[in-house]
């Protein structure tokens, strides 16, 4: 990325600490339910241990942008100057941060989503520069995060063609390229075959997603906005007090700001403060 865009994404992380902050003041979000899992030297146990921990078993997940907030994971979007930002994700006063480029298919988001929850709860510990280890370690985490293994294997026990992985894939809500990916790392394709998919990949769809996924928002947001809004508390007054402009919150915010009416949020504690 350039300077500028690395300072961009630096400033957002800057306004969404303060947008959090002030969302405190006023709502109990859900609190954080993060193993710290910088121990595991196996991503894959890694994610398997935290499914364990939220009880979700083998399923496949549905939206994962609301799994993470009901987690008290404090998810944000990227603007449109960070676009060749894939994703980012910090730990901040004892919360976890997750930022995302939504500017990408459904899919790609949503296996950046998973491979930032990597981040957090495996290297939690380390520097801003881990090396390419520590990125591997993410990639195979949110492949086995979003398409557990005992699932997979049950659901394809033999591959015939590219079209079977085009159906298959809105199983997981990954790319067919990821679904390929994690056949092939676990011994369903061949070598042989899964060079032969990429290149089928690339030819027949390129840089788009076939029978691409809607887009995922934030669930916590909406709702919290939405509050707001009964309480007669304007985007423009939430703009001024943060000191940011209009066109800023919603970068943040997945665009939601002209939104009224919040979906519900299974699991979430979210409430006015007393």
């Amino acid at each position: 990325m350039s300077a500028r865009e690395r300072d961009a994404a630096l400033a957002a992380g800057s306004l969404a600490f303060e947008m959090s902050a002030w969302v405190r003041e006023r709502f109990v979000l859900p609190q954080p339910d993060l193993l710290d899992l910088s121990h595991e030297r196996d991503p894959a146990g890694a994610a398997r241990a935290l499914r364990q921990h939220w009880a979700i078993g083998e399923r496949p997940i549905s939206h994962m942008i609301k799994l993470l907030e009901t987690k008290g994971v404090r998810v944000f979007s990227l603007a449109e100057n960070t676009k060749n930002v894939d994703a980012f994700s910090c730990w901040h006063d004892g919360e976890p941060y997750v930022f995302l480029n939504t500017f990408k298919t459904t899919e790609r988001s949503r296996f950046d989503a998973a491979h930032e929850l990597a981040h957090l709860v495996l290297h939690k510990h380390g520097g801003p520069n881990q090396g390419r280890a520590a990125e591997l370690e993410a990639h195979a985490f949110a492949s086995s995060f979003l398409m557990p293994h005992d699932d997979v294997v049950a659901t394809i026990p033999f591959v015939r063609s590219l079209d079977q992985l085009v159906l298959a894939k809105k199983r997981w809500g990954v790319s067919v390229s990821a679904l390929a990916h994690r056949l092939h790392r676990i011994g369903r394709i061949s070598d042989w075959n899964y060079r032969t998919f990429c290149i089928q990949i690339n030819k027949r769809f390129g840089i788009n997603e076939p029978d691409g996924l809607p887009p995922e928002r934030s669930a916590i947001w909406q709702r919290v906005l939405t509050e707001l809004w009964r309480e007669g508390v304007t985007r423009q007054h939430v703009a001024a007090r943060l000191d940011i402009p209009e066109a800023e919150l919603d970068n943040l915010l997945f665009g939601l700001t002209g939104d009224v009416n919040p979906p519900s949020v299974a699991g979430s504690s979210l409430r006015l403060v007393p």
